[in-house]
């Protein structure tokens, strides 16, 4: 969920303020996988309301909530081409004029009130992705975005350090950690698609591969090795389908092979058949899952067909796709995925020789890690640091931080409750008793990442997050040892199995502990376990 304001103005005057980006995640440890947006509480304690929403990128992490929240605000929104097709898309579904979508090219530069902006074009997996040169007053800010070195995106141009080096030396970098960790490069989409064109020349039945919508180099590399091996191609899935519409209608796709509709497949020779589908993190209503499940009208999977996991599992995604897996082993099909085949996919962000180049080009006196979780940011941080960029802080959701002479200084920290979208609105995540209304014993709000252990159970991963803004006074040690042996205990396949195991248990505990019991709100997350190599 990337929301970002960026504000300017003297201490004690009126400050102007623009956002940048507005995305959503959805929520799978939660029944119907709801969708989570950022909460705007904040900004209207503070009366703090955009002049201008900038979007860098058109995936789902990036403008998602915009058609939620925009209406808050009514600022005039820019993006580049291809975002906003997508988020006029958007707003047509929910009866929302799109008169404030504004197209600006990559390359390009606007005003908005004391800010000037500059849209400076990087790889990335979706096409137009934006790094924002922001300045105001005597500041210079790089918003990297999203991004990578690819020397061979398949769509787009190849980053151009030519015009990085031109905007050297930099204030600040507010830059991607994702892949922080990780040595080296990421591979190039030029890589991915050679092995795509091996890989699918070896099958011999039925082949679908399964790859983000949005990743449209993917998907183009998919087409052209489909039509090369003698197969013809269909789309499945909502997303797939408007994402490569909207592509096509901005020339994107102009050489991808002609598609034959999923109701004809069935009259094609096995070996003549390639589905491009929805659903590599398991999502229960994708293609996939309904292939997996036997459950698609007109096309069916099984004995001596392929699926190719073009896509690499977010964390948080393991056990539903360990789940979708098992369905597709159950009919007879053969899995290639990121484990056994990893040359079938490549990150959409920089791992840590591209950081380097990349700040050899930028030159910034200092850094904000962002986009990633702690131990992503921790790495960039480190990173950073050896460079000899100022990397004071590592931000959370909720921060309000400073830049000024004196260098970055965090201002204060703001908690965030979940938002959902739950009935065509947005809400506040319920409380675990089932309650909305604000309590009167106060609230305590509880995030837990989480990871699956090889015993079943579950472990905790990082610290507690725990914030009891007006309830009684809670011993956090007792609590979290507690806590510990239950996730140890709990046998739950998915997190919305594991909420729902735990909310009894943790009402109990907490009505024992505490004189007044407030209003308790949970998250749970899935994240990865960090390897040894992390721990180096």
């Amino acid at each position: 969920m990337n929301l970002s304001l960026y504000g300017f103005g003297e201490r004690g005057l009126e400050e102007t303020w623009i956002a940048v980006d507005c995305g959503m995640m959805i929520r799978q440890d939660l029944p119907d996988s709801p969708l989570q947006v950022p909460n705007l509480d904040t900004l209207s304690s503070l009366e703090i309301t955009p002049r201008a929403l900038i979007i860098t990128h058109g995936h789902e992490d990036h403008i998602g909530a915009a058609a939620w929240l925009w209406p808050r605000w009514g600022c005039p929104i820019h993006a580049t081409p291809l975002a906003a097709g997508l988020l006029r898309a958007k707003f047509a579904e929910r009866g929302l004029s799109t008169e404030a979508i504004r197209v600006i090219e990559p390359g390009e530069a606007l005003e908005s009130g004391p800010f000037s902006l500059r849209y400076l074009p990087l790889t990335h997996s979706i096409p137009e992705s934006c790094a924002l040169l922001i300045a105001a007053g005597d500041h210079r800010v790089l918003h990297t975005g999203d991004w990578k070195l690819d020397p061979e995106p398949l769509i787009g141009p190849p980053i151009s350090a030519a015009t990085f080096r031109a905007i050297a030396p930099l204030d600040l970098v507010v830059g991607d950690s994702t892949n922080a960790p990780l040595p080296g490069h990421s591979r190039s989409e030029g890589e991915v698609a050679l092995a795509l064109e091996h890989t699918i020349a070896r099958c011999e039945g039925r082949v679908v591969v399964s790859c983000f919508a949005s990743n449209l180099a993917r998907v183009l590399a998919i087409g052209r090795a489909a039509e090369r091996c003698g197969r013809r191609v269909s789309l499945m899935g909502r997303s797939m389908e408007r994402m490569v519409g909207v592509a096509r209608s901005l020339g994107y796709l102009d050489d991808f092979p002609p598609l034959v509709p999923v109701s004809d497949l069935g009259y094609l020779p096995p070996q003549e058949v390639l589905v491009i589908a929805t659903g590599s993190q398991g999502e229960p209503r994708a293609a996939l899952s309904r292939l997996a499940r036997g459950r698609h009208p007109t096309f069916e999977l099984g004995q001596g067909d392929s699926v190719i996991f073009s896509a690499k599992a977010i964390p948080g995604n393991e056990l539903l796709i360990e789940r979708l897996k098992a369905g597709l082993r159950h009919l007879g099909v053969s899995l290639l995925d990121e484990f056994s085949h990893p040359e079938l996919h490549a990150s959409g962000h920089p791992a840590r020789d591209e950081l380097r180049t990349f700040y050899g080009w930028v030159k910034p006196a200092r850094l904000l890690p962002v986009h990633g979780e702690p131990r992503h940011q921790r790495a960039h941080q480190s990173l950073a640091e050896s460079l000899g960029i100022d990397t004071p802080l590592i931000p959370t959701n909720g921060d309000l931080i400073r830049l000024d002479s004196d260098g970055l200084t965090l201002e204060a920290r703001h908690p965030q409750p979940p938002c959902i979208v739950s009935q065509d609105a947005v809400g506040p995540l319920p409380g675990l008793a089932g309650e909305t209304a604000r309590s009167r014993h106060g609230s305590l709000y509880l995030a837990l990442s989480v990871t699956a252990t090889e015993e079943q159970g579950w472990a905790r991963i990082g610290r507690l997050m725990l914030d009891t803004s007006q309830s009684s006074h809670l011993d956090e040690d007792a609590f979290a040892d507690w806590l510990d042996l239950q996730l140890a205990e709990l046998r739950a396949d998915t997190l919305a199995d594991l909420r729902l195991a735990l909310q009894p248990r943790l009402l109990a505990w907490f009505a024992d502990h505490l004189r007044r019991l407030p209003e308790i709100h949970l998250q749970i997350l899935a994240v990865e376990a960090p390897s040894l190599s992390d721990l180096d």
